[in-house]
């Protein structure tokens, strides 16, 4: 979850009886989604001994504080091991995985019966998910081709707040809500529904 310190696990076993070591270069970088590199966040090397049909696991963890800033609006990182097996010439393996750190922040809670023409409130709550205060946030409402910017007061680490919409559906069927939040650490975080609403 974005915020969050990631903790990812290599699994690495031999299959042979032979004794092995394996070199392991471990590298993760902010990435665009087409993968595009943006910014290195760590490197890291250790060597592995494997006895015969023997497994290890190493441990990766990369801090919050590593890839908060250099994160992109996608949200992604790309972590790369390439194994190598000492002593034996050639043989390399290199893992990938790109990992997209999931929002949590927005969420819309309504009425469970909307009317043509009847005043809704709509209760929208939001959050930081970060270790640290955040400021200059902004709220985004896109309702019936109209948008409202709502300006917010800072939110402490972790802090969730929320705020009340009123507004009056003019014609029946589905209505779609779509809610944009961003203050001065992250941007675009998004969440949106699809509203009911029933003739009077």
């Amino acid at each position: 979850v974005f915020g969050k310190d990631i903790t990812l696990l290599l699994i690495l076993n031999n299959l042979s009886s032979d004794r092995k070591t394996v070199k392991v270069d471990m590298s993760a970088s902010t990435v665009l989604y087409t993968r595009r590199p943006v910014t290195e966040i760590l490197k890291a090397t250790t060597s592995v001994d494997l006895g015969s049909k023997q497994g290890k696991h190493i441990r990766l963890k990369i801090p919050y504080s590593y890839y908060g800033k250099y994160l992109t609006t996608d949200k992604r990182i790309q972590v790369t091991a390439l194994c190598e097996v000492l002593h034996r010439q050639g043989l390399k393996l290199l893992v990938e995985k790109t990992i997209i750190l999931e929002d949590t922040n927005i969420i819309i809670k309504m009425p469970r019966r909307v009317v043509v023409n009847k005043a809704v409130t709509l209760e929208i709550s939001y959050a930081n998910p970060l270790p640290e205060p955040v400021s200059r946030c902004v709220l985004l409402v896109t309702l019936m081709n109209q948008q409202v910017k709502i300006h917010l007061a800072r939110l402490a680490p972790r802090e969730r707040s929320k705020i009340y919409f009123e507004f009056t559906p003019r014609k029946s069927g589905p209505l779609q809500l779509q809610v944009d939040f961003s203050c001065d650490k992250f941007s675009h975080v998004k969440g949106f529904v699809t509203i009911a609403v029933a003739p009077a």
